[in-house]
């Protein structure tokens, strides 16, 4: 059997975990697992929440998850440049999935998606009455310890199965999704991020109740008795109304509860070692 000497010229890492290269653009160190070293926490109500995204129906995972090539004006490409790539060798985000850091900026920055907080499409959003990329908005809201949320239509997360519609979500700040309905697997995958999805009931839309998309939101019920399926008390500045917790079984309480199922996973192994 012949073998390529230029392979083993390589410089080998040794140890027993990845040696992971602060430097690379590529692969980097997620950053899921933060606080896994610690119990997994109580449940908590969602107070004083933004809206990170208003989107009517049939927002697909193609929308929210980044794919394709890096666009010029996506908070992404600042990154690559900041980090000495030029333009040239972006490649595409699906070459860079594992990078958390150039995935979140292109989350919800699908050129088709139309948030309608700015009535326009794109990867936009409004903070203090500034027009601004999603991302950036997070960041901003992130930095002020302030909670999110999306409001959507129907059929939410529609498509095929991109892990990264979640995963952004979820490094975003997102706490909760409302939606009208949401499609089976991003709705798992929402509660495998940590991600609470909630559906309006007794026929009722975001549309209907009069929402802009402009109020503070607080979710109560979730630290108290919460249950699969339980109905949980909403208020928007003033508006209150009910949605249905899409948390379907016990398993996906304690998902929730560890921040996701990768930290439950983690946590449980550690316990047992």
């Amino acid at each position: 059997m012949h073998f390529n000497e230029q392979w083993n010229a390589l410089d080998v890492a040794t140890g027993e975990t990845f040696a992971w290269d602060p430097a690379s653009t590529y692969i980097r160190e997620p950053t899921f697992f933060e606080g896994c070293d610690q119990p997994a926490g109580a449940l908590s109500d969602i107070k004083d929440a933004a809206v990170l995204g208003y989107f009517g129906d049939f927002i697909t995972t193609d929308h929210i998850s980044p794919a394709g090539v890096i666009p010029a004006d996506n908070p992404a490409t600042d990154y690559l440049l900041g980090h000495g790539v030029e333009k040239k060798d972006f490649n595409s985000f699906g070459s860079r999935r594992g990078n958390h850091e150039v995935m979140m900026r292109g989350t919800f920055g699908n050129i088709r998606i139309k948030n309608k907080l700015v009535g326009r499409e794109g990867g936009f959003t409004v903070k203090d009455g500034e027009v601004m990329p999603i991302y950036t908005a997070a960041m901003k809201h992130i930095g002020e310890g302030r909670d999110l949320v999306v409001l959507a239509g129907q059929m939410y997360g529609a498509g095929s199965s991109r892990d990264w519609a979640a995963k952004g979500t979820k490094l975003q700040g997102v706490k909760a999704v409302i939606a009208e309905s949401f499609e089976r697997i991003h709705r798992s995958n929402l509660v495998g991020m940590g991600v609470l999805p909630c559906e309006f009931i007794n026929g009722e839309t975001a549309e209907s109740l009069g929402l802009a998309g402009k109020e503070s939101f607080s979710v109560t019920g979730v630290a108290d008795g919460f249950r699969p399926g339980k109905i949980l008390d909403v208020e928007a500045d003033g508006k209150r109304f009910q949605v249905k917790a899409r948390v379907d079984t016990p398993l996906e309480i304690e998902y929730l509860r560890n921040g996701g199922v990768l930290n439950y996973v983690l946590r449980n192994f550690m316990a047992g070692a």
